[in-house]
């Protein structure tokens, strides 16, 4: 039998298995109430950020122009839009080859030159780095006149892949931070192996190492990807041929409407075709940019 001591004038103290029982109550309590705080949070976001685009959706194919009238839901706005100016298919075409040019050209920069910075030694390395990094210091719209002036002098005014250069520029600066931090969590053992059986640095680049920085080539994608996608100033300055107009400069002209109209039904489904894409993108790559943004922030 256990007993307990007493002190005269104090009361009993409880046994050990209570107090623990009671830690652990109280533990269970408080991570039940932060996990409650947590989840509640989450929710509150995700109808922040999912509601404008769930409201836009459903007026996209509900009211008196999307179903002619009848009621219920209908598809008119779409056929609107699909109709509208040069056709939203050209449109579409436009963006999606500004924004391929957009990503293929900053993950070969980024990729070519975050290995340079992470692996090679040569003068004026830490300079040109921060140089790189200091276009994020310079607004956006300050530089866009003088590219487009000398983008004129050499004939690539109201083009596409002039869009698409100035775009790579303004996404270099956090591809080279990805890709730099990226390489530089590599083990030099990895690219020292290769080259003793035989690689060349690009070899070893080619063979090895892409597939360990491939989360970080997944998020610097990701950001270019968006960026392209829904750029709206730089191909407002860049071009002047209504034909070569990217979709979100389609929309304001839509927006815009006839007589200062505006088809708030069109504009609303052609909010939706914007948005499908980058929510495709980002469902399909999440994990590899949630691996890629971790690693590539933090060096090895």
């Amino acid at each position: 039998m256990t007993t307990t001591s007493t002190v005269p004038g104090r009361p009993a103290a409880p046994p050990r298995s209570q107090g623990l029982r009671d830690r652990v109550r109280r533990r269970g309590l408080t991570r039940s109430v932060t996990d409650a705080g947590f989840y509640t949070t989450a929710a509150a976001l995700t109808v922040l950020f999912l509601g404008p685009l769930v409201w836009s959706a459903w007026a996209s194919i509900s009211g008196p122009r999307a179903t002619g009238g009848t009621g219920g839901i209908g598809t008119n706005n779409y056929v609107r839009l699909i109709e509208y100016g040069a056709g939203l298919e050209r449109y579409v075409w436009n963006t999606t080859v500004v924004t391929a040019l957009t990503v293929v050209g900053t993950l070969f920069v980024s990729v070519l030159g975050g290995y340079a910075l992470a692996r090679f030694q040569f003068p004026g390395k830490n300079l040109l780095f921060i140089g790189a990094l200091a276009i994020l210091m310079v607004p956006h719209p300050t530089i866009l006149v003088p590219l487009y002036t000398m983008l004129n002098w050499v004939g690539m005014q109201n083009s596409l892949v002039s869009v698409a250069l100035v775009l790579v520029m303004f996404q270099l600066p956090f591809g080279l931070f990805m890709m730099r931090n990226a390489f530089e969590g590599i083990p030099r053992e990895l690219e020292e192996a290769a080259l003793l059986d035989g690689c060349s640095n690009l070899g070893a680049l080619r063979r090895i190492l892409l597939r360990a920085v491939t989360p970080a080539m997944v998020t610097v994608g990701m950001f270019a990807f968006l960026a392209a996608w829904n750029e709206f100033l730089t191909p407002l300055i860049f071009l002047t041929d209504g034909r070569n107009f990217t979709l979100p400069i389609a929309l304001v002209s839509l927006r815009s409407g006839e007589l200062g109209t505006v088809d708030l039904g069109a504009l609303q489904a052609g909010i939706v075709v914007t948005a499908i894409p980058c929510l495709l993108m980002f469902i399909l790559l999440q994990r590899h940019y949630v691996r890629g943004f971790t690693a590539g922030s933090v060096r090895g």
